[in-house]
């Protein structure tokens, strides 16, 4: 099982220093990714801008998208922005994507909350697979470029929950974007049970299989978590939150860490994402010394 890791742009007060801090150490260590997700209505930086930068400041590690939103964006333009990206990486783009838990975001996009389903993602979908073929998609003398590096586009994952909608994406994704509140191995085993299920339904190859959560480590981990999660959870109703806090992501020591990695790999992960609940790039490092 490989191991990525998350780039902290859901802290406040980023800016490019630590931001490139972060990606060179990270496409110096040990890992096999460099991931972020997509928030509109926030402080965090812009998707596809910071991309961009990832590609220019790393040569090895994949950047990987946990998740994008497509409704939040046209699929022509989008379609063009990740081939840019892939061909800026040569070739390491990964593409999470997923509906959104956040009906702000549509808002503060301009984009209508109505598309917020799988249906409409898979269509979006369907356009971007079509323009990274060479598809002519538009009224134009040529076809929208440029090409990706990889052959059809880049992998794409889908940050789906629940048997519907993974069946659904079974027909046009390569593999999930899972996620884990609390690293019940239980629930974890029942996603990836879920997800073969789906495929080997929909006659598709053997799927990826990704989850991530977030984590601290040593004194005060739980008290990092939480205030994280304060930040980030800004539209969560304050009791629903606080309920959360006790047993949301992983607070406790290396060796605990290494456990709960050692428990996903059992259940045929192929790859885990950590994502952090601090600044510091130090974080980096405590992780790098713990696969090491």
């Amino acid at each position: 099982m490989k191991l990525g890791m998350t780039l902290p742009v859901m802290e406040p007060d980023v800016d490019r220093a630590m931001l490139e801090g972060w990606v060179r150490a990270i496409d110096q260590g040990p890992f096999s990714s460099l991931c972020f997700g997509e928030r509109m209505a926030f402080d965090n930086p812009e998707t596809l801008s910071l991309l961009g930068a990832c590609a220019a400041w790393t040569d090895r590690v994949r950047l990987v998208t946990t998740i994008m939103i497509p409704q939040l964006h046209d699929p022509v333009m989008l379609a063009k922005s990740l081939a840019t990206v892939d061909m800026l990486s040569q070739g390491r783009l990964t593409v999470g994507l997923g509906i959104g838990g956040r009906i702000e975001d549509y808002v503060a996009a301009g984009a209508d909350p109505a598309t917020r389903t799988h249906g409409e993602l898979a269509r979006r979908v369907d356009v971007m697979k079509r323009v990274w073929a060479g598809e002519k998609v538009v009224d134009a003398i040529k076809p929208v470029g440029p090409a990706p590096v990889q052959s059809g586009g880049p992998e794409l994952l889908i940050g789906a929950q629940g048997p519907k909608a993974t069946r659904m994406a079974a027909a046009w994704a390569d593999g999930i974007a899972g996620f884990s509140f609390n690293m019940d191995m239980k629930d974890v085993e029942a996603s990836f049970d879920q997800v073969r299920a789906a495929w080997a339904e929909a006659g598709r190859p053997a799927p990826r299989l990704t989850t991530s959560f977030w984590f601290a480590l040593g004194d005060g981990a739980r008290a990092q978590v939480q205030s994280h999660l304060r930040h980030y959870f800004n539209w969560i109703e304050p009791a629903t939150l606080e309920a959360m806090l006790p047993v949301t992501g992983f607070a406790g020591s290396t060796a605990e860490l290494r456990d709960v990695l050692r428990q996903i790999a059992d259940l045929g992960a192929d790859e885990v994402q950590l994502i952090p609940t601090s600044g510091d790039v130090e974080e980096v490092a405590r992780v790098a010394d713990l696969i090491g």
